[in-house]
């Protein structure tokens, strides 16, 4: 095997091993052409009314995909955990319902198949970025992968955990850029836009935006979203509960349906103005 110089090191990733681009496709659904994709829903499923509340509101606004966590990695262990099991369970449920394509995080390597026979997107949390041996699983489960950037992680690390996945003979890997962790208390995170570019430049693989993480404040995510467009992100990632303020987890980031509604309909000129369809 031969290996790249020392700054080559994510091969399999960079732009060059696919000049024209990846288009990631599930279920009709192509992530990385000119078509904007919005996934969106809860934080964490925390019931079926809840989830199929939530779902059905996104689809009519124009989501693609149903975003909802069933096992949830907390700071303190006395927080909310997921449903486990029995929230893939309604994610497989109400997505098929809705009409939406869905995805969920596999927090360990023992979760993968489980999770993998639930739904139709794998998504790997900012949490286990640095997860090797989790990253190697998902890799090898055949299902397209969303891939978040490390809480405190550099560009050119994100680049070699998606390397990981890649390496294992999955070509299907969405980059999430979330932002990471920073010194200014009144964002969550850190979220620097001219990543979106310059990951757009290196790799050849989509990039979409979690402006929910990367603002932690529901009132800035619609201008963030206009400006992950405008950079070129390739999609978004929306946190979306009917009722924020009961929400078990992130409570503050999360958009109302009608909220959501609004922003949907302001992202349509932005992305005509950068040539993309929405």
């Amino acid at each position: 095997m031969v290996f790249m110089p020392e700054e080559k090191k994510y091969r399999l990733a960079a732009r060059a091993a696919n000049p024209k681009g990846t288009v990631v496709k599930v279920k009709g659904l192509e992530i990385g052409s000119k078509k904007i994709v919005v996934m969106a829903g809860p934080c964490a499923v925390e019931s079926e009314q809840q989830l199929l509340e939530a779902a059905l509101a996104v689809k009519k606004a124009g989501a693609s995909v149903l975003r909802a966590s069933a096992f949830k990695p907390r700071t303190s262990p006395y927080g909310f955990q997921g449903l486990g099991e029995k929230g893939l369970k309604l994610i497989k449920k109400v997505s098929s319902e809705a009409g939406l394509v869905s995805e969920t995080e596999p927090v360990d390597t023992r979760h993968v198949k489980l999770v993998s026979g639930y739904v139709d997107i794998l998504r790997v949390g900012a949490r286990n970025m640095t997860n090797f041996e989790l990253l190697k699983e998902v890799g090898k489960s055949g299902k397209p992968v969303i891939l978040k950037n490390g809480i405190s992680s550099t560009a050119e690390e994100f680049l070699l955990a998606a390397e990981y996945i890649l390496k294992e003979g999955n070509r299907n890997v969405i980059l999430c850029y979330r932002g990471t962790k920073g010194f200014e208390p009144a964002t969550r995170f850190a979220l620097d836009i001219s990543i979106v570019p310059w990951l757009k430049r290196e790799t050849h693989l989509p990039v979409i935006v979690d402006p929910s993480h990367g603002s932690g404040n529901s009132g800035l995510v619609p201008q963030v979203s206009m400006a992950a467009i405008a950079a070129g992100s390739d999609g978004l990632m929306v946190e979306v509960h009917p009722k924020p303020e009961r929400a078990l987890s992130d409570s503050a980031q999360q958009l109302t349906p009608a909220q959501f509604s609004r922003l949907m309909l302001g992202l349509g000129p932005v992305a005509k103005s950068v040539g993309r369809v929405f």
